[in-house]
């Protein structure tokens, strides 16, 4: 059964360019569709979900899915999961947050149409 195992502890990242909170503590993550238990380490920055201001889709999607957002970042950035895989663990751990049906399939096209460029060059199996 998929489900985060810790809480998210996090702190504003002042200073820092794009990285605008760091982890205080890991946060781990069980996930059904990766098959396995995803660490992301304490001191791990994250932007968590990069959605456009744009005003209506930010009153759609942003500061939703918060710890979702930190471990498809953690995904992206360390390669440690394909592509896809990444983004199917977003939209399933988006889910078991109690993030609307509607809302987490918004977000999960988003990171499929405009994610790429941003998951790290070189990394496990891109797709």
């Amino acid at each position: 059964m998929s489900r985060f195992l810790t809480p998210l502890d996090m702190r504003d990242n002042e200073g820092a360019a794009d990285e605008k909170w760091v982890l205080l503590a890991p946060l781990v993550y069980e996930s059904d569709v990766a098959g396995r238990v995803i660490t992301v380490p304490a001191g791990f920055p994250t932007d968590l979900a990069s959605v456009p201001r744009l005003p209506v889709v930010y009153s759609l999607c942003g500061n939703v899915a918060r710890r979702a957002a930190v471990v498809h970042d953690y995904l992206y950035t360390s390669g440690r999961a394909p592509r896809h895989v990444a983004d199917a663990v977003f939209l399933e751990a988006s889910a078991v947050i109690g993030v609307a049906g509607w809302r987490r399939w918004l977000m999960w096209a988003g990171v499929r149409i405009g994610g790429a460029s941003h998951y790290a060059p070189g990394s496990a199996a891109e797709a």
